[in-house]
């Protein structure tokens, strides 16, 4: 059962989380009629703020492990997908982060007008040939660009513990683009649950594994990402649960 304790600082938490986007994001508009490496800097604020505000509030700590193993230039990230917070502490620790996000994301206050201006990638979801297909087009110029484009495999956040489907989407980005497919696991939802607003202390962990090789082909991708992923998210949590 949730304390009173644990229910007030978590809706502070978010007060913290949506008015700190307001407030960013109205204050550096100004910012969206200049370069795109101004709005990702807007962002990267706002990502910082987001995490000093979960450690003081709700007591959630992040820590980043195999920094070794973290692409430094143009590179295809996979991440397992237990939070909103896997949307925004990369954006701490990558030099130039690409989402493949859903188009509905593009019309939001705020986010959205920072989201279309650093050109990341949306799609329709409803439309799942032609949304590939454009994916993968925009997803080929990012990395000319030298971004990291992260996607998320299972589509949608889970819950912890919950067998999740991949979808296809990323196997096609890691044939058409031809690179190697890094991977990003993480216990977030330990702490930050995919759904709901509570919020527990404790330490999110995203860890950097080492890098599938290009050339795989789609059903050992598939298989390695999901057993990689599943395997060290776990571990994390595992891990904590026994702090």
């Amino acid at each position: 059962m949730t304390s009173l304790v644990t229910r007030v600082r978590s809706l502070l938490f978010i007060l913290w989380l949506y008015g700190s986007m307001a407030l960013i994001g109205l204050g550096f508009s100004p910012l969206l009629l200049l370069s795109q490496a101004a709005c990702m800097w807007v962002i990267r604020l706002w990502a910082h703020t987001v995490l000093f505000g979960a450690r003081w509030i709700v007591g959630i700590k992040v820590e980043f492990r195999g920094l070794e193993h973290r692409p430094a230039g143009a590179a295809l990230v996979a991440g397992k997908h237990l939070s909103m917070l896997d949307t925004i502490a990369p954006f701490t620790i990558l030099p130039h982060t690409c989402y493949v996000l859903k188009q509905s994301l593009i019309y939001m206050p705020f986010l959205g007008w920072y989201a279309a201006r650093t050109r990341m990638v949306p799609i329709r979801r409803e439309d799942a040939a032609k949304a590939l297909k454009g994916m993968v087009t925009r997803c080929r110029d990012r990395l000319k660009a030298g971004r990291q484009i992260v996607i998320f495999p299972e589509g949608t956040r889970a819950k912890v513990g919950q067998d999740s489907d991949y979808k296809p989407g990323v196997a096609a980005l890691y044939r058409d683009l031809d690179v190697p497919c890094h991977l990003l696991a993480t216990n977030s939802g330990q702490f930050w649950p995919a759904h709901g607003i509570d919020r527990k202390p404790g330490t999110v962990v995203f860890e950097f594994l080492p890098p599938l090789p290009a050339g795989l082909k789609r059903g050992e991708l598939m298989k390695e990402m999901k057993a990689q992923l599943d395997a060290a998210s776990n571990l994390l949590i595992e891990q904590n649960a026994k702090v």
